[in-house]
């Protein structure tokens, strides 16, 4: 299953026949979705006109409305109108559910409801990111004045390509192939996407940390990471998501990984940033060998995660177990950023604890792997802030577990 989430406020969903599409860049669905229904999903993508992943590569492609024009006339007024060319859009995890024996993707809108998490809302009218397709929805609405309401009374199906959980990176990645092979862009563009694959940045580098844990045998999380959203094949248990892996790491390097990219990339230096706040910047300047250090400070932590928690971390098939889940990886990361490796290293940021130093900050937690429930910690982000007060000590655990 993708992302369970029982944190929704809003009761629309959309369920959605899917099929399952294996290639090089991983797994994605493909589907059939009625025009309408997807303009309620990626609404407000289209009215904001400029996507988060143009921002990322630093170019603009406003929604070109004498295109939309053209397109809304062929819509009208053709009787054998087609789009037989997919839409690429990306959902966020927090929003899907995939259920393979029915082969159904099911769509609804996220909500946090605990005042410590920094997660946004997402409605049900942003759950869509077009990656590509922007005008096509956009011939489907009615422009009057500021508005754009959906006007069409015909069934009009649509292919749709979906990618599940993908990161930001990723995203410009497959936007940047659509774009380049089908439409002329700037070169500039061409050179700058040369450059992304070659030059570091901080979510190339969390990307390259996720996936040697997940490759190495020795690491706690061997074959734990699941890419794009969706399940590996031949694997049955990947509990988080590389996305969610990347977006808690990068949070320990940088305060602003879009604006260090471009600043990498143009050949600047790196602005300075509070150590005490983005404790792995350090090791970033340092190159490889301080993501080697990023690696191994993870690999360590973890590893002593596994080892106060032998059972529960392990536990594949215990159900409610919270421990190996993205809600307690995101608590034990935040537990890692702003309460042990800080005192762990004084000034010397950059050095590497050991598994027994780590240990040590947990010497004082006193959970059990069977404390790990539903009961004591409840589905999404209240859990993970209730984990994460148990872990520094905020809440004792006999007032957690009094009736």
């Amino acid at each position: 299953m993708i992302a369970m989430n029982n944190s929704s406020k809003h009761n629309s969903t959309l369920e959605i026949p899917v099929i399952r599409v294996n290639q090089p860049i991983g797994e994605f669905f493909i589907a059939s979705i009625d025009a309408k229904e997807l303009a309620d999903i990626s609404f407000a993508d289209v009215r904001e006109m400029r996507r988060e992943v143009e921002r990322y590569l630093g170019i603009q492609r406003p929604l070109k409305e004498s295109r939309v024009k053209e397109i809304r006339s062929y819509i009208l007024e053709t009787n054998d109108a087609t789009f037989p060319t997919s839409i690429i859009i990306a959902i966020d995890e927090k929003c899907a559910e995939y259920d393979e024996k029915k082969g159904i993707l099911c769509l609804h809108p996220y909500s946090s409801y605990d005042e410590e998490d920094d997660e946004t809302d997402i409605p049900y009218s942003k759950i869509a990111k077009i990656l590509d397709g922007q005008h096509r929805i956009a011939g489907f609405f009615n422009v009057s004045g500021e508005n754009r309401t959906f006007s069409y009374d015909k069934e009009f199906k649509i292919n749709v390509s979906i990618f599940v959980g993908i990161a930001l990176p990723e995203q410009a990645k497959i936007f940047a192939t659509v774009n380049l092979a089908q439409t002329k862009v700037n070169k500039s563009l061409v050179y700058d996407l040369e450059d992304l694959a070659r030059k570091r940045n901080p979510y190339k580098t969390c990307h390259h940390i996720a996936v040697a844990l997940d490759a190495n045998k020795d690491s706690p999380f061997f074959e734990r990471i699941k890419r794009l959203g969706v399940a590996t094949p031949g694997r049955d248990y990947e509990p988080i998501t590389q996305a969610t892996f990347v977006e808690a790491l990068v949070k320990f390097i940088s305060d602003n990984p879009s604006r260090d990219r471009n600043n990498i990339l143009d050949g600047k230096r790196l602005k300075d940033v509070d150590i005490n706040k983005y404790p792995f910047n350090s090791l970033f300047k340092d190159g490889k060998d301080g993501d080697l250090k990023i690696y191994k400070i993870l690999y360590n932590y973890f590893k002593a995660v596994s080892n106060k928690w032998p059972s529960a971390w392990d536990a594949k098939q215990r159900k409610g177990n919270l421990l190996p889940k993205s809600n307690a990886f995101k608590a034990l990361m935040k537990f890692l950023k702003v309460d042990v490796y800080p005192e762990l290293v004084g000034d010397n940021f950059g050095d590497v604890p050991t598994i027994d130093d780590f240990l040590g900050k947990f010497k004082d937690v006193h959970l059990t792997d069977e404390d790990f429930t539903t009961k004591n910690f409840v589905p999404g982000s209240g859990g993970q802030s209730v984990f994460y007060k148990v872990l520094n000590g905020q809440i004792d655990v006999a007032e957690l577990f009094a009736d």
